[in-house]
């Protein structure tokens, strides 16, 4: 096809879904009562990126306050919606897109090379459950105005008031009651365990009659690759780039012996991690654990060392990494696009901005583990999982961070060997489950797994949907 021709064809195509979505006449607005200039703004049935007939799709915003406006996605359920659970979906960063979840691991389409079109996703986690896609801290993917978080702590509130307001709108009020899963990724290791928690703490004022709301009860809480606690995975770096288990040593020794230094020596990144632990909450702690993250992760010293010459998300790719691939980016920045979806500020996948408001506060140096094995010990089902190919946030510091953690099942997990997992009798993943709480590592996949290993990670949401612990198929 000649370039004028994949224009025109393309400028026809756009003017369809133009069409389509002036006829149904859908954006919409939803004015809080609680709030002047707390509501909802949104555009139903775009056409855009779920293409299933039938299934409804709503994206826009949710402005928590005049000037905090987050962006969301939702798609309804491919199948049963009316009874189909309620899925959140956070991507981490700290300030990185949900789109990337969307586009590139679990959503209703994947972006073709052309930039331009879409295909549709057989393994998209809307197949199972209704799916919202969340833009938070404010500044991150289409979020934008005034962003005041500066931890996982100062987020979690946010979003519950987001939430909030979803469920207030009669967009949305069916799902008050629904099951609620809530999953995420990387720095999710830190969202995932906080605003469970918090949610919970809200639940409770609610119960009490303290403050009005609507209770989020969260049944299921999954983290693929989650940055938990960064003790026991920085750690991890050292043990991953000497062994990386079904690739082999990934660093040779004399780099390996320097981490092992920069970790191990008077004022190495060991020391510093503990005495971040140790400052908790007090007024000196967001320097300590600033500068202990700053020695173990910004500098020259054990996570950079760990990855040189690697895509850190996939070592079996180099700084380069092609998969998965970004098309989507130039699709969400298309003016006629984001007209479509009612977004009305451009595309940023992982901006500066709201990362560096989280630096000053040492929030990546602080460990999540206690909060997640409060809710682990709480019977909740959690799945921490990861594929195999990750070095950022890879499965062997996951899985020494989920045997650290305190609860009652924690000697039985450490006393149970992982179990294959297989699919039409191929070995697909490891896993071990111990009650409510399971850990699985996945085969082949990289940071993030639904892109890498599609069929897999749905089977696995498949099962958490279904309330079962892990098994083969």
């Amino acid at each position: 096809m000649s370039l004028t021709r994949f224009w025109l064809t393309l400028a026809l195509s756009l003017t369809s879904a133009l069409q389509a979505n002036a006829a149904a006449g859908t954006y919409q607005n939803f004015q809080s009562s609680s709030q002047q200039g707390v509501g909802l703004r949104y555009v139903t049935d775009s056409g855009v990126c779920e293409t299933t007939p039938g299934v409804h799709q709503v994206s826009g915003y949710v402005d928590i306050q005049p000037s905090m406006n987050m962006w969301f996605w939702f798609f309804e359920a491919r199948n049963n919606p009316d009874t189909a659970p309620f899925t959140l979906w956070f991507n981490g960063g700290p300030g990185c897109s949900s789109m990337i979840g969307l586009f590139q691991e679990n959503g209703p389409c994947t972006v073709n090379p052309d930039s331009a079109t879409t295909t549709i996703n057989p393994y998209s986690w809307n197949t199972l459950s209704n799916v919202i896609y969340i833009d938070q801290p404010i500044g991150t993917g289409f979020s934008y105005g005034q962003d005041t978080v500066n931890s996982t702590w100062t987020a979690a509130p946010q979003v519950w008031k987001a939430i909030q307001i979803l469920f207030e709108s009669g967009e949305f009020s069916q799902y008050q009651s629904r099951e609620i899963i809530l999953g995420t990724e990387s720095y999710g290791g830190h969202y995932g365990p906080e605003f469970v928690t918090y949610f919970d703490q809200q639940n409770a004022l609610i119960q009490s009659g303290a403050i009005q709301g609507v209770p989020i009860v969260v049944s299921a809480l999954m983290i693929n690759n989650g940055w938990i606690d960064p003790l026991i995975q920085n750690k991890a770096y050292i043990d991953f780039a000497t062994d990386a288990p079904g690739y082999g040593q990934i660093q040779p020794n004399s780099t390996l012996q320097q981490m092992s230094n920069y970790y191990y020596q008077t004022g190495g990144c060991l020391d510093q991690q503990q005495a971040c632990y140790a400052a908790g909450n007090s007024s000196s702690s967001n320097e300590i654990c600033e500068n202990a993250d700053n020695y173990c992760v910004c500098k020259a010293n054990i996570y950079v060392l760990a990855v040189q010459g690697y895509d850190p998300y996939d070592l079996r790719q180099n700084a380069s990494a092609l998969f998965p691939p970004e098309y989507y980016n130039t699709y969400l920045m298309n003016a006629t696009t984001q007209m479509l979806i009612g977004a009305n500020t451009t595309y940023k996948e992982c901006p500066n901005g709201p990362y560096f408001k989280f630096v000053p506060t040492g929030d990546d140096a602080r460990t999540l583990l206690p909060e997640l094995a409060n809710l682990v010990n709480s019977k909740l089902k959690v799945l921490i999982w990861a594929g195999d190919a990750d070095i950022i946030c890879n499965w062997i510091g996951n899985q020494e961070a989920i045997l650290s953690m305190s609860w009652y099942g924690q000697q039985t997990l450490q006393n149970t060997p992982l179990s294959n997992m297989t699919i039409d009798g191929k070995a697909v993943a490891q896993y071990v489950n111990v009650d409510n709480f399971s850990f699985a590592r996945v085969f082949e996949a990289g940071h993030e797994v639904p892109a890498f290993q599609p069929a897999v990670a749905f089977e696995i949401f498949k099962q958490i949907v279904a309330g079962e612990q892990l098994h083969s198929v």
